[in-house]
């Protein structure tokens, strides 16, 4: 096995204890699942005409033959695990002009949430792998066959620029004995392009913005931000507060809240056309599972959670403390990471005490 401390890129260190917040912390894990359930209902409310485009726009990724056997029991329930995934890639003419460095190639994992939906899926349970912990990567196989092998400290997020997302999966499983059912990964690039299906989203900008690294110049109060502004509005850090992540993710809770409501506030099936822009835009930024690589497939796992309300779902970021030998970088806390996922193995009836996180004092 190697010794790996660090990714293919640098981040900023963290910030210690005593400037943590861990409400503000578990907030960003919302934008990723709102994301995703905005997805869900742009596929599930469309009419099946042009469903041959539609349906071509989503990306598969064969998770199942990947992995193998060597995985995890299946729940013994009607439950389900998935692992959702934001990717940020960082090439290209548009995403330099979106402020994402067009210059380095490749994309990243930013956002990782294993959600465990228990039987009867009327709730739900997001738990975040917080980018920079420290994980044991099995051996992977990539998606070209090479053989990756296994690797002690490696930071999570490194996973799946370096090997692929099958490997994210089994990283996962392994750390945690969860089965996942089901991968949906969301590009935040298409992200952009969904705003602008849907008219734009109307936003009250908490404080006055001036981020020179993404150009984005707001002043407070209510602004109807396009697709361009909106990605740039959930990245910016350098515009607000110290600088840190922290203010970030109070402003991706609150644009998060304000797409959904968006939505469902226009009525999708009194206007195919519209309908079809949402949903173009909605499946064009999606990879799943080969089990969800259609729109027939995507929209029956969409309509299975309706009773879901995204307003009562529990998020949690994994109990995690920082690393003795790096305090740049976070390790799983034991014993409350091994009670969580016990927990969400069973019926998703997370206690008190594997919520503890003391990296964050929580």
């Amino acid at each position: 096995m190697t010794d790996q401390t660090s990714g293919t890129e640098s981040h900023a260190p963290l910030a210690p204890p005593s400037r943590r917040a861990p409400r503000k912390r578990r907030r960003g894990l919302k934008i990723t699942l709102g994301i995703l359930l905005v997805l869900l209902l742009a596929a599930g409310g469309t009419v099946y005409w042009l469903y041959s485009k539609l349906d071509g726009n989503i990306k598969g990724v064969d998770i199942n033959k990947a992995l193998g056997d060597d995985r995890p029991e299946k729940l013994p329930t009607s439950g389900q695990n998935l692992l959702v995934l934001g990717s940020d890639s960082r090439a290209g003419a548009e995403n330099k002009e979106l402020g994402g460095g067009g210059s380095v190639s490749g994309a990243r994992s930013d956002t990782a949430m294993v959600v465990h939906i228990p039987e009867g899926r009327t709730r739900a349970v997001a738990v975040s792998i917080p980018r920079d912990t420290l994980v044991t990567r099995p051996e992977c196989t990539k998606a070209d066959g090479s053989t990756v092998p296994s690797a002690n400290r490696v930071m999570f997020n490194s996973v799946y620029s370096q090997v692929g997302p099958a490997c994210v999966v089994k990283t996962v499983e392994k750390m945690s004995k969860v089965r996942i059912d089901h991968y949906l990964e969301i590009n935040f690039a298409g992200f952009k392009d969904l705003v602008d299906a849907i008219g734009g989203v109307t936003v009250d900008v908490p404080q006055d913005i001036h981020d020179k690294s993404s150009g984005l110049d707001l002043t407070a109060g209510q602004h109807r931000l396009d697709g361009t502004q909106s990605l740039a509005y959930v990245r910016t850090r350098h515009g607000i507060g110290d600088g840190s992540d922290l203010g970030r993710i109070g402003l991706q809770q609150q644009f998060l809240l304000a797409l959904l409501s968006e939505v469902k506030s226009q009525d999708l099936l009194s206007s195919p056309t519209n309908s079809y822009k949402i949903a173009n835009s909605a499946t064009k930024s999606l990879t799943t599972d080969s089990g969800l690589a259609s729109l027939k497939s995507l929209a029956e796992f969409g309509r299975s959670m309706n009773g879901v309300d995204p307003s009562t779902m529990e998020t949690i970021m994994l109990p995690v403390a920082y690393d003795k030998q790096d305090p740049n970088r976070v390790v799983a806390a034991q014993p409350q990471a091994g009670d969580l996922w016990k927990a969400i193995r069973k019926d998703g009836t997370i206690p008190e005490s594997a919520k503890k996180s003391p990296a964050t004092g929580g």
